[in-house]
C-alpha cells in the first residue's frame, strides 16, 4: 500500500518500523488522557516498546499514520488476531483489532480519528479480515458509534 490517498486532507502513509518512537508516544498519550497514572503508564511503555519493536519488524502490527506537511499528526494501529469461529465471524478463524488510535491534540474535531478508521476497515477488508474490535475510551466511544461500531458484552479481569 504506497499509493495511500488523502484523508479528511491529509496525506496517509503506513506505519513502518521507524514509527516506533511515534507510536510509543501516542499510546502514552492516549492512556493518559483517559486518566492512567503516568507512573503506570511508563512501566507499560518500557514493556510495549520491545513488544512493539518486533511485531513492526515483522508486520503482525500495521496500521497508519496520516501526516500534516510531513509531520505526524495520528495514527492507527492494526492487528489481525487467531480467534476461534464466532457467531460474528462463524466462518472465519480470524478477527481485526483496532489500537492505538491517536490525533495530535491541535488537530482534533477535523474528522481525521474517522478517516483513519475508514482506512483500517479498507485494510480489514484488504485482509479479508471481515469482523473487528476495538477497546474504546469515552472520548472515542461517539466517534466509533458514529462509524457503525457497536458496544459489546466483554468483561475484564486482573488475575494476580
Amino acid at each position: 500500500m504506497t499509493d495511500m490517498p488523502d484523508c479528511a486532507g491529509f496525506p496517509a502513509r503506513p506505519v513502518s518500523p521507524d514509527d516506533l518512537d511515534l507510536i510509543c508516544r501516542h499510546r502514552e498519550a492516549m492512556f493518559l488522557e483517559a486518566g492512567g497514572i503516568a507512573a503506570d503508564l511508563g512501566v507499560m511503555s518500557a514493556h510495549f516498546r520491545p513488544w512493539l519493536r518486533e511485531r513492526l519488524a515483522d508486520g503482525r502490527y500495521y496500521g497508519f499514520v496520516l501526516l500534516d506537511a510531513g509531520i505526524p499528526i495520528a495514527g492507527i494501529g492494526l492487528m489481525t488476531l487467531d480467534w476461534p469461529p464466532h457467531p460474528n465471524h462463524p466462518e472465519q478463524d480470524r478477527r481485526g483489532y483496532v489500537l492505538n488510535v491517536y490525533v495530535e491534540p491541535g488537530h482534533r474535531r477535523r474528522g481525521l480519528a474517522s478517516a483513519l478508521m475508514e482506512l483500517a476497515d479498507a485494510e480489514f477488508a484488504r485482509r479479508g479480515v471481515g469482523f473487528a474490535v476495538l477497546h474504546a475510551t469515552d472520548a472515542g466511544r461517539p466517534v466509533y458509534a458514529g462509524l457503525g461500531w457497536q458496544a459489546t458484552a466483554e468483561m475484564a479481569k486482573r488475575i494476580g
